[in-house]
């Protein structure tokens, strides 16, 4: 196994199951053209997301971390008429390049950016007793997985799902010694979520154009609802 079948089989998969689309292709061109970092979700995980996004019927989304806007548009397209996203970004020329794309794609009626660090528009969110959402994408700076977690758990519901990118980085979350912040921030995410008593979580390795990776994804339980063992018996 190579990067090149690994980037022969993603293109080939995008090409038969998520078919050409004008505004995610002028959103990459966009952020190319302003020079944003090419870290995107590819069209096979933006679809999973819109895909995943749609099976929870969620009516309110939150995103963590923008960039161009990408994702977004992904997540956004799964909203009904009445629904919401607001995305967090930290940097206000990857949130005006976003704004653009987003308008672009006819979704600015549902899609609000905030700038401004994460942690800070969370404790704000928080506070303002936000409705919970039903999704929740964390795809920022890794090493503040754990604390947007912590955040997410508090602005969720029994049932919102929470989806975070990037969780396997090459397989070096294996390096218990690793100096490497995002490894760090990375390990004590996935180990948050496997000990978490309010989640129940996987994670899965992916392969493909930008090389060896994974998501993870959690759902949160009712906080009076009982483990259940492989075998189905309750604890």
């Amino acid at each position: 196994m190579n990067q090149d079948l690994w980037t022969s089989v993603e293109r080939f998969l995008t090409d038969t199951l998520v078919h050409p689309d004008l505004a995610l292709n002028e959103a990459v061109a966009a952020n190319t053209r302003t020079g944003l970092p090419a870290i995107d979700v590819s069209p096979n995980e933006g679809k999973l997301l819109h895909l995943l996004a749609r099976i929870q019927g969620a009516r309110r989304i939150l995103e963590i971390g923008t960039l161009g806007g990408y994702s977004t548009i992904w997540l956004a397209r799964a909203l009904p008429p009445f629904g919401r996203l607001i995305t967090l970004e930290l940097d206000p020329t990857h949130a005006s390049v976003a704004a653009e794309n987003i308008e672009r794609a006819g979704l600015s009626s549902l899609v609000e950016i905030r700038v401004g660090s994460a942690l800070e528009s969370l404790a704000r969110l928080h506070a303002d007793k936000t409705e919970p959402f039903d999704l929740i994408f964390l795809d920022a700076d890794k090493p503040n997985n754990p604390n947007y977690l912590e955040w997410a758990l508090k602005l969720s519901r029994p049932g919102t799902v929470i989806i975070g990118d990037n969780v396997i980085r090459d397989g070096e979350i294996l390096d218990a010694t690793s100096t490497d912040a995002s490894v760090i921030g990375t390990r004590t995410f996935l180990e948050r979520l496997g000990s978490h008593p309010r989640l129940d979580a996987t994670a899965l390795q992916t392969v493909g154009n930008k090389g060896y990776d994974g998501f993870a994804l959690a759902i949160v339980k009712n906080r009076a609802a009982r483990h259940h063992s492989q075998n189905g018996e309750r604890h």
